[in-house]
């Protein structure tokens, strides 16, 4: 299963993008068995879509035909790691091909990708600048397919 993430603004060189592709290689090496991965980004230009709404546009442009979409927003559900990993286990043993987690720009997503998204999630309460967000569910996939695998890499 493919997993995608699209997101609101350009990364730009640093500690962030770092994370953000380590963590993705990771996933994708140690998915690789699992049926999970490539993983990818696609970054909408924020100077492009200036709005709240063009930037929703744009999201909703960037999702491939079939795939589950879930919408990281503050109304969403709350994921342990070990939820987390078997919810992509449970898309992608339902033959899910990819699936689109969408991250918004500073005001976050408008209803129009409220209401198509499959699932809303949130990191919690708390406000998190947005190129942290990519890093942080990069991460979660690595930790993910460490769950499923057996990794030593996530100890609960």
């Amino acid at each position: 299963m493919k997993i995608n993430i699209a997101a609101v603004g350009r990364m730009k060189s640093g500690p962030e993008q770092i994370m953000l592709n380590d963590y993705l290689n990771r996933a994708a090496l140690a998915g690789r068995p699992l049926a999970l991965g490539p993983f990818s980004v696609i970054e909408v230009d924020e100077r492009k879509a200036q709005t709240q709404a063009a930037q929703s546009a744009r999201l909703i442009e960037a999702i491939p035909a079939g795939a589950v979409v879930i919408a990281l927003d503050e109304r969403g559900k709350t994921l342990s790691s070990e939820d987390f990993a078997n919810m992509l286990a449970a898309l992608r043993d339902r033959g899910t091909g990819s699936a689109m987690f969408l991250i918004g720009g500073a005001d976050g997503h408008d209803k129009t990708v409220r209401d198509q998204a499959d699932r809303l999630l949130s990191f919690g309460p708390m406000v998190w600048p947005h190129m942290m967000v990519r890093a942080m569910l990069a991460e979660q996939s690595y930790r993910a397919v460490s769950i499923l695998s057996g990794g030593p890499y996530h100890r609960a």
